[in-house]
């Protein structure tokens, strides 16, 4: 099925290519062409919702982001990916398709916020979780898993409290993924996760006992 969408696809849109995908159709299509295939895809080839936009930052590669939208058919029950790279590494932006799918107004805020990609034409295009001053885009490969010290968002607080946000401690680092499984099972995370900031680490506290027992001897 999908191989025969596929070749209907690109007899009518002749801009496309095929993406590799280990699971559902994947299609590359220009950035000045999306609006029109997103369009005919909710009219024409029933993909009448649009399940999320997000985005790959290549780092070193160019072009360096890729925007990615997933559309499904609530009628055919099949999905579809789009790869859109975005022209400009330095200032990456995409069109938006809030005018096809009103479902783009928040996805394409949460990418903007995290990947800082701009959707040109969204109509209220701001941050949805950090606040309107930070200064970073918290997903892009160059920043780091710790984050970055920041001042707090209200002056006001800050002035009183003379605090930062702060970056996270990087508690039982460094974070590792087996690369086989499922993706709860191969998700990132820490080696050791036996503390925190209350608890120390079991090697620590080991020693810790070690040098009392000398001590005391």
């Amino acid at each position: 099925m999908a191989q025969s969408e596929l070749a209907q696809f690109q007899e009518r849109f002749d801009y496309l290519t095929e993406r590799p995908s280990s699971d559902h159709l994947a299609v590359n299509c220009p950035p000045e062409k999306l609006v029109e295939f997103t369009t005919a895809l909710r009219d024409d080839f029933g993909y009448d919702m649009l399940i999320d936009v997000t985005a790959v930052d290549w780092d070193a590669q160019s072009p360096r982001f890729t925007g990615i939208y997933h559309l499904l058919s609530t009628t055919k029950h099949e999905y579809l990916r789009i790869a859109v790279a975005c022209p400009d590494d330095i200032h990456p932006s995409l069109p938006s398709l809030t005018s096809v799918f009103a479902a783009a107004n928040w996805h394409e805020r949460e990418t903007y916020d995290l990947m800082g990609i701009h959707y040109a034409g969204h109509p209220n295009l701001r941050r949805i979780l950090m606040w309107d001053a930070y200064p970073y885009h918290p997903l892009r490969k160059d920043f780091p898993l710790a984050g970055i010290e920041v001042p707090l968002p209200a002056a006001d607080v800050a002035e009183a409290t003379q605090a930062k946000v702060i970056a996270a401690p990087m508690m039982g680092g460094p974070f590792v993924s087996s690369g086989d499984g499922t993706m709860d099972q191969t998700e990132p995370r820490a080696r050791d996760e036996s503390w925190t900031e209350e608890r120390e680490r079991p090697n620590d506290r080991a020693e810790k006992s070690e040098s009392s027992t000398d001590l005391a001897r």
